[in-house]
Protein backbone atom coordinates (compact mmCIF):
# COMPACT_ATOMS: atom_id res chain seq x y z
CA UNK A 1 0.00 0.00 0.00
CA UNK A 2 2.74 2.45 0.92
CA UNK A 3 4.59 1.73 -2.33
CA UNK A 4 1.42 2.41 -4.33
CA UNK A 5 0.94 5.71 -2.53
CA UNK A 6 4.55 6.65 -3.28
CA UNK A 7 4.04 5.82 -6.97
CA UNK A 8 0.88 7.93 -7.01
CA UNK A 9 2.71 10.87 -5.46
CA UNK A 10 5.59 10.46 -7.90
CA UNK A 11 3.40 10.53 -11.01
CA UNK A 12 1.26 13.39 -9.69
CA UNK A 13 4.11 15.61 -8.52
CA UNK A 14 4.47 18.91 -10.39
CA UNK A 15 8.18 18.15 -10.88
CA UNK A 16 7.47 14.88 -12.72
CA UNK A 17 9.54 15.45 -15.90
CA UNK A 18 6.92 15.44 -18.64
CA UNK A 19 6.95 19.16 -19.45
CA UNK A 20 3.73 20.42 -17.86
CA UNK A 21 5.49 23.68 -16.92
CA UNK A 22 5.72 24.53 -20.64
CA UNK A 23 1.96 24.74 -21.12
CA UNK A 24 -0.83 26.92 -19.76
CA UNK A 25 -4.02 25.50 -21.37
CA UNK A 26 -4.74 28.85 -22.99
CA UNK A 27 -4.33 30.86 -19.79
CA UNK A 28 -1.57 33.03 -21.23
CA UNK A 29 -3.89 34.42 -23.91
CA UNK A 30 -6.80 34.79 -21.48
CA UNK A 31 -4.55 36.73 -19.11
CA UNK A 32 -3.11 38.92 -21.88
CA UNK A 33 -6.66 39.79 -23.00
CA UNK A 34 -7.68 40.68 -19.45
CA UNK A 35 -10.27 37.91 -19.22
CA UNK A 36 -8.42 36.27 -16.32
CA UNK A 37 -7.06 38.98 -14.04
CA UNK A 38 -7.61 37.96 -10.41
CA UNK A 39 -8.30 34.98 -8.16
CA UNK A 40 -12.05 34.90 -8.92
CA UNK A 41 -11.65 34.86 -12.69
CA UNK A 42 -8.77 32.39 -12.39
CA UNK A 43 -10.98 29.98 -10.46
CA UNK A 44 -13.69 30.28 -13.11
CA UNK A 45 -11.20 29.66 -15.90
CA UNK A 46 -9.52 26.72 -14.17
CA UNK A 47 -12.89 25.11 -13.48
CA UNK A 48 -13.71 25.35 -17.20
CA UNK A 49 -10.42 23.65 -18.09
CA UNK A 50 -11.02 20.95 -15.47
CA UNK A 51 -14.53 20.29 -16.78
CA UNK A 52 -13.30 20.08 -20.35
CA UNK A 53 -10.67 17.54 -19.35
CA UNK A 54 -12.97 15.60 -17.02
CA UNK A 55 -15.26 14.37 -19.77
CA UNK A 56 -12.74 14.02 -22.59
CA UNK A 57 -9.10 13.32 -21.70
CA UNK A 58 -10.08 11.86 -18.35
CA UNK A 59 -12.44 9.39 -20.02
CA UNK A 60 -9.76 8.40 -22.55
CA UNK A 61 -7.32 7.78 -19.69
CA UNK A 62 -9.81 5.44 -18.01
CA UNK A 63 -10.49 3.56 -21.23
CA UNK A 64 -6.75 3.18 -21.89
CA UNK A 65 -6.25 1.95 -18.34
CA UNK A 66 -8.87 -0.75 -18.82
CA UNK A 67 -7.40 -1.81 -22.16
CA UNK A 68 -3.93 -1.94 -20.63
CA UNK A 69 -5.11 -4.14 -17.77
CA UNK A 70 -6.27 -6.58 -20.47
CA UNK A 71 -2.94 -6.30 -22.34
CA UNK A 72 -4.74 -5.07 -25.47
CA UNK A 73 -2.26 -2.86 -27.33
CA UNK A 74 -4.50 -2.48 -30.39
CA UNK A 75 -7.31 -1.11 -28.21
CA UNK A 76 -4.87 1.28 -26.53
CA UNK A 77 -3.75 2.65 -29.90
CA UNK A 78 -7.34 2.98 -31.11
CA UNK A 79 -8.23 5.02 -28.02
CA UNK A 80 -5.12 7.13 -28.60
CA UNK A 81 -6.09 7.88 -32.20
CA UNK A 82 -9.71 8.62 -31.31
CA UNK A 83 -8.69 11.09 -28.61
CA UNK A 84 -6.44 13.00 -30.99
CA UNK A 85 -9.30 13.29 -33.50
CA UNK A 86 -11.33 14.80 -30.68
CA UNK A 87 -8.96 17.79 -30.41
CA UNK A 88 -9.89 20.84 -32.48
CA UNK A 89 -6.71 22.95 -32.30
CA UNK A 90 -3.07 22.25 -33.09
CA UNK A 91 -1.76 23.46 -29.73
CA UNK A 92 -3.91 21.00 -27.78
CA UNK A 93 -2.63 18.16 -29.95
CA UNK A 94 0.95 19.33 -29.57
CA UNK A 95 0.62 19.51 -25.79
CA UNK A 96 -0.80 16.00 -25.47
CA UNK A 97 1.71 14.46 -27.86
CA UNK A 98 4.83 16.05 -26.39
CA UNK A 99 3.88 15.23 -22.83
CA UNK A 100 2.68 11.76 -23.83
CA UNK A 101 5.92 10.84 -25.56
CA UNK A 102 7.97 12.08 -22.61
CA UNK A 103 5.93 9.98 -20.21
CA UNK A 104 6.19 6.95 -22.50
CA UNK A 105 9.97 7.31 -22.67
CA UNK A 106 10.13 7.64 -18.91
CA UNK A 107 7.73 4.73 -18.34
CA UNK A 108 9.86 2.26 -20.28
CA UNK A 109 12.72 3.08 -17.90
CA UNK A 110 10.56 2.89 -14.79
CA UNK A 111 8.83 -0.31 -15.95
CA UNK A 112 11.39 -2.09 -18.19
CA UNK A 113 9.49 -5.39 -18.02
CA UNK A 114 6.23 -3.96 -19.39
CA UNK A 115 5.99 -5.10 -23.02
CA UNK A 116 2.77 -3.20 -23.65
CA UNK A 117 4.31 0.18 -22.75
CA UNK A 118 7.39 -0.68 -24.80
CA UNK A 119 5.20 -1.63 -27.75
CA UNK A 120 3.21 1.58 -27.45
CA UNK A 121 6.40 3.69 -27.45
CA UNK A 122 7.59 1.87 -30.58
CA UNK A 123 4.24 2.63 -32.22
CA UNK A 124 4.67 6.31 -31.34
CA UNK A 125 8.14 6.36 -32.88
CA UNK A 126 6.80 4.60 -35.98
CA UNK A 127 4.01 7.15 -36.31
CA UNK A 128 1.21 4.60 -36.08
CA UNK A 129 -0.25 6.16 -32.92
CA UNK A 130 -0.14 9.79 -31.71
CA UNK A 131 1.13 9.05 -28.20
CA UNK A 132 -1.15 11.29 -26.14
CA UNK A 133 -0.57 12.02 -22.48
CA UNK A 134 -3.85 10.65 -21.02
CA UNK A 135 -3.13 7.32 -22.69
CA UNK A 136 0.37 7.26 -21.23
CA UNK A 137 -1.11 7.94 -17.80
CA UNK A 138 -3.55 5.07 -18.22
CA UNK A 139 -0.76 2.66 -19.13
CA UNK A 140 1.54 3.78 -16.31
CA UNK A 141 -1.18 3.52 -13.66
CA UNK A 142 -2.28 0.12 -14.95
CA UNK A 143 1.27 -1.19 -14.63
CA UNK A 144 1.60 0.23 -11.12
CA UNK A 145 -1.61 -1.54 -10.09
CA UNK A 146 -3.04 1.78 -8.99
CA UNK A 147 -6.81 2.17 -9.11
CA UNK A 148 -9.02 3.94 -11.63
CA UNK A 149 -9.83 6.47 -8.93
CA UNK A 150 -6.11 7.13 -8.43
CA UNK A 151 -5.66 7.63 -12.16
CA UNK A 152 -8.59 10.00 -12.52
CA UNK A 153 -7.61 12.04 -9.47
CA UNK A 154 -4.03 12.31 -10.72
CA UNK A 155 -5.20 13.34 -14.17
CA UNK A 156 -7.52 16.06 -12.89
CA UNK A 157 -4.98 17.26 -10.35
CA UNK A 158 -2.43 17.62 -13.14
CA UNK A 159 -4.79 19.63 -15.34
CA UNK A 160 -5.79 21.97 -12.51
CA UNK A 161 -2.25 22.39 -11.22
CA UNK A 162 -0.91 23.08 -14.72
CA UNK A 163 -3.19 26.12 -15.03
CA UNK A 164 -2.53 27.33 -11.50
CA UNK A 165 1.22 26.94 -11.90
CA UNK A 166 1.08 29.02 -15.07
CA UNK A 167 -1.10 31.59 -13.31
CA UNK A 168 1.67 32.37 -10.84
CA UNK A 169 3.72 33.57 -13.80
CA UNK A 170 1.14 35.59 -15.72
CA UNK A 171 -1.78 36.54 -13.40
CA UNK A 172 -1.75 38.75 -10.32
CA UNK A 173 -2.44 36.03 -7.78
CA UNK A 174 -0.51 34.61 -4.85
CA UNK A 175 0.33 31.06 -3.77
CA UNK A 176 -2.42 31.42 -1.17
CA UNK A 177 -4.93 32.13 -3.95
CA UNK A 178 -3.86 29.19 -6.10
CA UNK A 179 -3.84 26.72 -3.20
CA UNK A 180 -7.34 27.76 -2.19
CA UNK A 181 -8.52 27.29 -5.77
CA UNK A 182 -6.84 23.89 -5.92
CA UNK A 183 -8.59 22.81 -2.73
CA UNK A 184 -11.97 24.05 -3.97
CA UNK A 185 -11.72 22.39 -7.38
CA UNK A 186 -10.29 19.16 -5.99
CA UNK A 187 -13.47 18.73 -3.97
CA UNK A 188 -15.44 18.70 -7.24
CA UNK A 189 -13.46 15.87 -8.87
CA UNK A 190 -15.43 12.97 -7.28
CA UNK A 191 -18.64 14.12 -8.96
CA UNK A 192 -16.82 14.28 -12.32
CA UNK A 193 -15.50 10.75 -11.85
CA UNK A 194 -18.94 9.39 -10.98
CA UNK A 195 -20.05 10.42 -14.48
CA UNK A 196 -16.81 9.81 -16.41
CA UNK A 197 -16.39 6.21 -15.26
CA UNK A 198 -19.62 5.26 -17.07
CA UNK A 199 -18.76 7.10 -20.30
CA UNK A 200 -17.57 5.75 -23.65
CA UNK A 201 -16.14 7.65 -26.61
CA UNK A 202 -19.69 8.21 -27.85
CA UNK A 203 -20.42 10.10 -24.61
CA UNK A 204 -17.28 12.24 -24.50
CA UNK A 205 -17.74 16.01 -24.67
CA UNK A 206 -15.63 19.11 -24.20
CA UNK A 207 -17.69 22.06 -25.41
CA UNK A 208 -15.65 25.01 -24.17
CA UNK A 209 -15.19 26.94 -27.45
CA UNK A 210 -13.37 29.79 -25.75
CA UNK A 211 -10.39 27.47 -25.19
CA UNK A 212 -10.05 26.82 -28.92
CA UNK A 213 -10.35 30.55 -29.62
CA UNK A 214 -7.58 31.30 -27.11
CA UNK A 215 -5.43 28.61 -28.73
CA UNK A 216 -5.93 30.03 -32.22
CA UNK A 217 -5.04 33.52 -31.00
CA UNK A 218 -1.98 32.20 -29.21
CA UNK A 219 -0.72 30.48 -32.36
CA UNK A 220 -0.48 33.87 -34.09
CA UNK A 221 0.31 35.98 -31.04
CA UNK A 222 3.56 37.86 -30.45
CA UNK A 223 3.64 37.39 -26.68
CA UNK A 224 4.62 33.83 -25.86
CA UNK A 225 5.77 32.55 -22.47
CA UNK A 226 4.16 29.10 -22.86
CA UNK A 227 3.92 26.65 -25.75
CA UNK A 228 0.12 26.85 -25.63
Amino acid sequence: MLTKIMHLLQMTDSTFPVGTFSFSNGLETASHMGIVHDAETLEQYTRSVALQAAYSDGVAALLAYRAARKGDLEAVMEIDRELMLFKMNDEARMMLQRMGKKLAELAVRLFPDDKLIAGWLEAIKAGTTPGSYPIAQGLAFAHGRLSEEDLYASHQYGVINMVLGAALRCVRVSHYDTQLILQTLSAEVPQYYAVAREMTFADMNSFVPEMDIFASLHEKGNMRMFMN
